[in-house]
């Protein structure tokens, strides 16, 4: 923020921004001292300060990963995700930079080379990490940046919605899988994934305190987006977690790493090497889609807030609708046929 004040028979700029060191100019005329700190105030908007690249020239983009990691990443629900992903950022020729040497096709370049080892969403993501970055450190820390990097180049093309389901004898394979598995947990664990929607995360924090057999509904209260919600269970579901133990507050409690190594195990032995087990929870809302509950509906089990983001989820097989239309059909016709002349 400039000031113009008179001193004796001269007027003094002064030109200060975000608590730093002021720089001022003396000028007999007013106007000048005006015209100076205008050009001043510009040159420090554009990064081209003196000053601003003083301070660029000290600090490389790792320097500011590790402080943005410190104050921001540590905060953070994803927090384990994010220190990875800063991790590749920090192992990349990018991170060496001076601050005033980032530029536009340094972070193009950096995108470029991420594209030929890792896929495109990926990229995104880490791209994400870094934009915010940039833009924390320009709003919060005072770090004079021109502009923001990530914001002027093109962002990896978002990759189509995965459309893997269960079909036709991959449910079998899979269920043969699970009762040759020696594990204990990993059958209801699978099922329930089906039968609730829930992420593998939101499976493994769920308590028995959470669940309310009298109402057949269960109590998300640590979910990814950070909004609790309460599920309506199936009868299925409800046997399976009736038969589990409970000799312990968790409803099945082991690691997620634990889960991970058992279901790369499992998927093999049923033959099933593409098949995630984040997939299980697009088979299961698309399945309540199928069996006619509205989009609402599925929103609230699923914790959706974006049906957009619930559309992506959803993969209708077109020969149930098809088979749903004949049913309405024969129903038509029937209706028709005994009706009294």
């Amino acid at each position: 923020m400039a000031t113009i004040r008179k001193r004796g028979s001269s007027w003094q700029a002064q030109v200060r921004r975000d608590g730093s060191r002021p720089t001022s100019k003396s000028f007999n005329l007013k106007t000048d001292a005006v015209r100076w700190a205008r050009d001043i105030e510009r040159d420090i908007e554009q990064g081209e300060h003196p000053s601003n690249i003083k301070i660029l020239k000290k600090l490389t983009l790792s320097d500011l990963l590790t402080r943005y990691e410190e104050c921001i990443t540590s905060s953070k629900k994803g927090a384990n995700q994010e220190h990875y992903k800063l991790r590749l950022i920090h192992a990349h020729p990018i991170a060496a930079l001076n601050l005033s040497y980032i530029t536009s096709k340094s972070v193009a370049d950096y995108r470029d080379s991420r594209l030929q080892i890792v896929q495109p969403s990926t990229v995104r993501r880490e791209l994400a990490v870094l934009q915010h970055c940039f833009e924390i450190a320009t709003k919060e820390w005072g770090i004079p940046l021109a502009s923001n990097p990530v914001r002027n180049i093109k962002l990896p093309d978002v990759s189509k919605a995965r459309q893997t389901r269960l079909n036709i004898g991959d449910e079998e394979r899979l269920n043969e899988a699970l009762r040759q598995s020696r594990i204990w947990y990993l059958q209801p664990l699978v099922k329930l994934a089906i039968e609730t929607g829930m992420r593998r995360g939101e499976l493994l924090s769920l308590r028995w305190s959470n669940v309310n057999f009298l109402q057949r509904t269960a109590r998300l209260e640590d979910t990814k987006n950070g909004h609790s919600r309460t599920i309506p269970l199936t009868p299925t579901a409800i046997k399976l977690l009736q038969a589990l133990p409970k000799n312990c507050d968790l409803i099945i409690p082991v690691s997620g790493n634990a889960v991970r190594l058992a279901w790369e195990r499992l998927r093999a032995r049923a033959e099933l090497p593409d098949l995630r087990f984040h997939d299980l929870r697009h088979e299961a809302i698309s399945r309540m889609t199928e069996m006619g509950l509205t989009v609402p509906e599925v929103a609230m089990i699923s914790g959706h807030r974006d049906y957009k983001m619930l559309a992506r989820y959803t993969h209708i097989r077109p020969e149930n609708v098809a088979k749903k239309l004949a049913d309405i059909h024969e129903r038509q016709v029937a209706s028709t046929t005994t009706e009294p002349s």
